[in-house]
């Protein structure tokens, strides 16, 4: 997978004493984070005897195949980064990193992996393979580097190679690399002499060559649109192609990840026609390498991030299935036959009463998070999805239908009702027996509005009320706060973007009683009678940020406060004293959590922030329990501790503290 992201903790506090009073004192690093839950779609997969070693978004799992019809997670560790690429080696597992270096975990131990070695770089991390005490690494855009990991604790790099293309994959055969190095083919590489490897030979292949595999006298390239090319690297000054393997379609398709087995090479392939995208896993007869011929293959319904083979099953690494084991023993007729569903991409979260609850693709998930530090999955209901607001025992869950799912039992969630939505949600409150449901019908040439849903009856629920926004006016977010509900819209005719207030004092008959531009408004919450809306910019030249809205009169909202921020501000979420957004920047090469205090609302300090792992740009948070939930997105969730002023938070009284932060 071709993404690039880092991971870096931002902080900022300053130590006061009495009579001086520069900027709000944090007690600690603000925000802190003390727990992850890091799973995600299964990038990698490396198998080694009865175990195989899968990355899960930014976690890495140990998985026992020894019954391949039911693999089982025995182990975890969390990774710094996304998993590209995993090779083992004598009990150690060497992870590349998309954006953050080398891994080293120890797996001597399936159910306690631990991290032993790390190696740095800012670079992306592709492929690597490890041989003789060394790590090989496909990075972009410096091609070739080569990782003494003989002391495992302290890696170091000893040489490097600047490949012409882009290096995606790598494979290792006696004292030479072989590269799939993009537009530029195949690169061979002489690494006899590890601190100093020089290229030695190349084939230009025809397409783009995405990954490589060789097994004896042969090269096997996926090379995208071209298939699967077979080059003779017998003398690898002089690597020359003997045969190739392609199918004749009139529509996209790309070869992009092989693995060779004995006769047979694997071959993830995908095409995309006039209704949508078909992704397979072909089995190709390489026994004349002459003459490849197709002999079988078996739909994975989905993206293939990494295929291996080892004895008689492929391991998929699947982007919204997890591990998928295939029985290829017959090459002609492979089959499934067993899989480990990891998680999806994580994109919303409410938490409460000790529990978080994440739209996780491929539904929901329920996390017992009264331990923050230590997370962990307790309930899972399939099918749910969309966003998610929970009061008491229930969650529900809306996109053009609002799921009420009993989660009393949060091993065992069950849906209990639904209702349809006037169109597709775009955000859901609920409050006093009601949920509140933001909807949009054709964003940008249709209209959207907000649907009153009464769930005092959560087996039963009934549309009650409903207000339309015309005009193509669709909606982003909604927040519910006594008797008025707070909607951002949009308007694709007028460009204009606000907050609007709607009366639902009368469920049956919601009223719009007044509205505030906000350029390019997004989220809303409301605490202790102001509302906080975020907006953003498309402009690097521009910032967004957090409005501060006094709503003491509702029927005339006033802003009465603004703290900017660059790029795009999106969800917020408030508790106390501190707004906390989620963002991006306006390059989408950066997401995190950003803390303002708006204790002040007239003057709300952006106090601190931290940036997270998120490729899929989820914008969830939630506060419950002294602790702010984030959707990460492939990276899961994570949890950070609320915010405090000072140790006791000037609750009793004692001005012992007024000098001192919390250690």
């Amino acid at each position: 997978m071709r993404r690039r992201l880092c991971l870096a903790k931002m902080a900022s506090f300053v130590v006061i004493t009495v009579g001086f009073v520069a900027a709000p004192a944090l007690a600690q690093d603000c925000p802190e984070l003390v727990g992850r839950w890091p799973y995600g779609p299964a990038n990698a997969v490396a198998v080694a005897g009865d175990f195989a070693v899968v990355g899960s978004g930014s976690g890495l799992l140990i998985v026992d195949v020894s019954d391949p019809a039911a693999p089982l997670e025995v182990g975890v560790v969390p990774l710094p980064d996304f998993a590209s690429a995993i090779a083992v080696s004598d009990d150690h597992a060497y992870v590349a990193t998309q954006g953050s270096g080398l891994v080293v975990i120890d797996v001597s131990t399936p159910s306690a992996p631990v991290e032993v070695g790390f190696f740095s770089m800012s670079s992306r991390s592709e492929d690597v393979a490890v041989s003789g005490g060394y790590a090989y690494l496909t990075t972009y855009p410096e091609g070739l580097r080569v990782i003494d990991v003989s002391n495992l604790s302290s890696p170091m790099e000893v040489g490097s190679f600047d490949t012409p293309g882009e290096a995606w994959s790598v494979a290792l055969s006696g004292s030479f690399a072989y590269v799939a190095d993009g537009n530029a083919g195949l690169r061979v590489i002489d690494v006899s002499d590890p601190t100093a490897p020089a290229e030695v030979g190349f084939f230009d292949t025809s397409g783009s060559a995405e990954s490589v595999a060789v097994s004896g006298c042969y090269a096997y390239v996926a090379d995208g649109e071209a298939g699967l090319r077979v080059i003779d690297v017998s003398t690898p000054s002089s690597p020359v192609e003997v045969g190739f393997y392609n199918v004749d379609l009139p529509w996209f398709h790309s070869m992009d990840h092989v693995s060779v087995s004995g006769d047979y090479a694997y071959v993830f392939w995908y095409f995309c026609g006039e209704v949508g995208c078909s992704y397979w896993v072909l089995v190709i007869d390489v026994s004349t390498p002459s003459a490849p011929v197709e002999v079988g293959s078996i739909d994975t319904h989905g993206v293939a991030n990494d295929v291996e083979v080892e004895g008689s099953y492929a391991y998929v690494g699947h982007s919204w299935a997890g591990l998928v084991v295939i029985d290829v023993s017959t090459p002609s007729a492979p089959v499934e036959v067993g899989f480990l569903n990891t998680p999806g991409t994580t994109y919303e979260v409410a938490a409460s009463g000790g529990f978080a609850y994440l739209v996780s693709w491929p539904g929901l998930r329920v996390i017992d998070v009264r331990a923050p530090s230590s997370p962990v999955e307790v309930g899972f209901l399939e099918g749910a999805s969309g966003h998610i607001a929970v009061e008491g025992s229930y969650a529900y869950v809306a996109s053009w239908e609002v799921h009420v799912i009993d989660v009393s039992t949060p091993s065992a969630p069950v849906e209990i009702g639904s209702v349809d939505t006037p169109g597709n949600t775009t955000d859901i409150a609920v409050a006093g027996g009601y949920a509140y449901v933001a909807y949009t019908i054709d964003a940008g040439e249709g209209w959207g509005g907000v649907a009153v849903i009464d769930v005092r009856k959560p087996g039963v629920p009934v549309v009650v009320g409903l207000i339309d926004f015309p005009d193509r006016t669709s909606t982003h977010d909604v927040a519910v706060s006594g008797d008025f509900a707070y909607v951002t819209v949009w308007n694709s005719l007028t460009g204009r973007s606000d907050l609007r207030v709607i009366d639902v004092s009368t469920p049956s008959a919601p009223q719009e009683v007044s509205s505030l531009e906000v350029p390019w408004a997004s989220g809303v919450a409301v605490s202790g009678g102001y509302a906080y809306v975020t907006y953003y910019t498309y402009s690097p030249s521009e910032t967004g940020g957090l409005w501060v809205i006094d709503l003491s009169t509702p029927s005339a909202p006033v802003r009465v406060g603004i703290a900017e921020m660059p790029g795009f501000a999106y969800v917020v979420v408030v508790s106390g004293d501190y707004a906390y957004v989620r963002y991006n920047n306006s390059d989408y090469d950066e997401t995190g959590l950003r803390v303002i205090d708006v204790s002040t609302p007239s003057a709300p300090i952006e106090v601190g922030s931290y940036e997270i792992l998120d490729s899929a740009y989820a914008r969830g948070a939630s506060v419950s329990d002294g602790h702010v939930f984030v959707a990460g997105g492939d990276a899961g969730m994570y949890v950070f501790r609320e915010c405090p002023l000072f140790a006791d938070g000037f609750e009793t009284g004692d001005t012992s503290v007024w000098s001192a932060t919390v250690p």
